[in-house]
């Protein structure tokens, strides 16, 4: 039986006995594939590209340049420097031009040093007799510093920019709050001119409505003798028509009758009109110097800067449920010291140090609270973030939502930052104040006696609710009620509920310091 008829893959050609191939379809194949991916990889070099330096016409685009060889190689070319020994040594790196400008014109060496002292590349022969004392760092290094040192002022500028736009945003908030405050003085002196305006129209038609009314009066009375005289007069012309002259005189009406009035004296009483907006004048000058002053004292600055804030003075009480485990608070929540008996069960809300927060938090707007210290050795006070670690606490500063102020032994201050910055003072102060207004990003503190700044945080950024902060470390802080301060030496308070004064102060025992 036949075999059934061969055809050729490539020629289609039909043969009855099966030839033998001339061609291996598969090796040519894959020779083809192998053509046309070296061809795609191996390309002619265009106009700024960089081409190979041994190739010959074409010159294909090389793909790595060897900073040793200081030559540049297509694949073909490549392949020494990825197979032989010798050359895999070599720095490769992509493809430059001009390799004769990397070489040392003295010394023929590839430049691989940057002098931070002249700012120019050296080769390892210019470190060593030229370049001594200097200071050199390779390339790689110094490029890395240049790319570090562009980005940090790029972070700079952006950094500037948020400052620029934050400080336009507090100028507008600031402007809000003079012009509130402009503009409620001067509706106020406006209303004072309206109802001094109103007080004289009133006046005015005050007297008016007297004159009217005593005319009135007599018109009425003139108007009643008139009639009276029609009716005799009608009486009398009847009897002119008797011929009776008897009969006439005896029954004619008296004229003119009893009882009228003389009117020929009778003037009206009329107001003095004039000077009454002269008076006016006066009394509204007399009105404004007084609303004007008045006025005055509230839009103007406070004497220093302390008077200010202190008009956003508010009462504060201690949240026991914050309170570390040996804290023992007062009954009027207003006093605070450390005590070797456990005082509290232990939960999430508690602090692991003597730390303690107070009920009152604050999101927005200003607020200002005093701290009793005289005589105290040791304290914290502040102000901390509502997230605050009350387990783990790594630091007191910024970065962990602090901002405080510590005395740490009896003529050692600082302000918690981060490294902490130590704070020199002309007196221990016996009550600090601390002021906080939310939307500019201000903390300070003052010495409450002497109205002296000891410190303030600026520039900070709050995002979430702030609570007063304590720690007492071994004495007792006191927070200082708001009503309780001299009326002399403050403005009026913020409103805010009435607390009881501060108890007789507890007696430490002696302890040590537990975490």
């Amino acid at each position: 039986m036949s075999s059934a008829p061969c055809r050729c893959p490539l020629c289609k050609e039909q043969f009855h006995i099966r030839p033998e191939l001339r061609v291996k379809t598969v090796f040519s194949e894959m020779v083809s594939q192998f053509k046309q991916e070296a061809g795609s990889r191996s390309e002619v070099s265009k106009p700024g590209e960089v081409s190979c330096d041994h190739c010959s016409a074409p010159k294909l685009k090389a793909l790595k340049s060897c900073l040793v060889c200081l030559s540049s190689y297509c694949e073909s070319h490549l392949q020494p420097h990825l197979s032989v020994p010798g050359l895999k040594s070599h720095q490769l790196m992509e493809p430059v031009d001009n390799m004769e400008d990397r070489m040392c014109p003295q010394h023929h060496k590839p430049l691989e040093l940057f002098c931070r002292s002249d700012h120019s590349c050296l080769c390892t022969m210019c470190a060593l007799l030229e370049h001594q004392s200097h200071k050199f760092v390779s390339l790689k290094k110094e490029k890395a510093s240049l790319q570090q040192q562009s980005r940090h002022m790029v972070k700079q500028r952006r950094k500037k920019i948020q400052e620029l736009q934050s400080s336009v945003q507090l100028s507008q908030r600031a402007v809000d709050r003079e012009k509130s405050t402009g503009l409620q003085a001067f509706s106020t002196l406006i209303e004072s001119v309206q109802r001094s305006r109103e007080r004289f129209i009133q006046e005015l038609q005050e007297k008016h409505r007297h004159i009217q009314t005593q005319a009135e009066a007599l018109i009425q009375q003139l108007k009643q003798e008139i009639c009276e005289l029609e009716q005799r007069s009608t009486e009398a012309e009847q009897l002119l028509r008797s011929e009776d002259h008897l009969h006439f005189l005896q029954h004619c009406p008296a004229l003119p009758p009893t009882g009228l009035k003389d009117w020929s004296s009778v003037r009206l009483k009329l107001e003095p009109f004039e000077g009454t907006a002269a008076r006016a004048l006066t009394e509204l000058e007399e009105n404004l110097k007084e609303t004007f002053t008045g006025e005055m004292k509230k839009v103007s600055k406070p004497k220093n800067k302390l008077l200010r804030e202190q008009r956003f003075a508010v009462d504060l009480t201690l949240d026991t449920d914050t309170a570390n485990v040996y804290l023992s608070v007062s009954n009027d929540l207003k006093q605070v010291h450390y005590t070797d008996q456990r005082m509290f069960l232990d939960s999430p809300q508690r602090f692991t140090y003597a730390n303690i927060l107070t009920k009152q938090s604050f999101s927005s707007g200003s607020f200002y609270f005093e701290v009793h210290v005289k005589d105290k050795t040791q304290w914290v006070c502040g102000v901390a973030k509502e997230s605050v670690d009350r387990r783990y606490i790594k630091g007191l500063n910024s970065k962990y939502g602090y901002w405080c102020l510590n005395k740490e032994s009896k003529d050692k201050y600082f302000a918690y930052t981060d490294p902490h910055t130590p704070l020199f003072l002309k007196r221990a102060p016996q009550k600090v104040g601390v002021f906080m207004d939310y939307d500019e990003g201000l903390v300070s503190f003052y010495d409450a006696d002497t109205a002296a700044l000891i410190y303030s945080f600026t520039d900070c950024s709050f995002t979430e609710k702030l609570f007063p902060f304590l720690n007492p470390y071994l004495e007792v802080l006191i927070l200082i009620p708001a009503a309780s301060r001299s009326a002399a030496n403050r403005p009026r308070a913020a409103e805010g509920p009435g607390l009881m004064k501060p108890t007789e102060q507890h007696h430490l025992q002696t302890a040590e310091m537990r975490s």
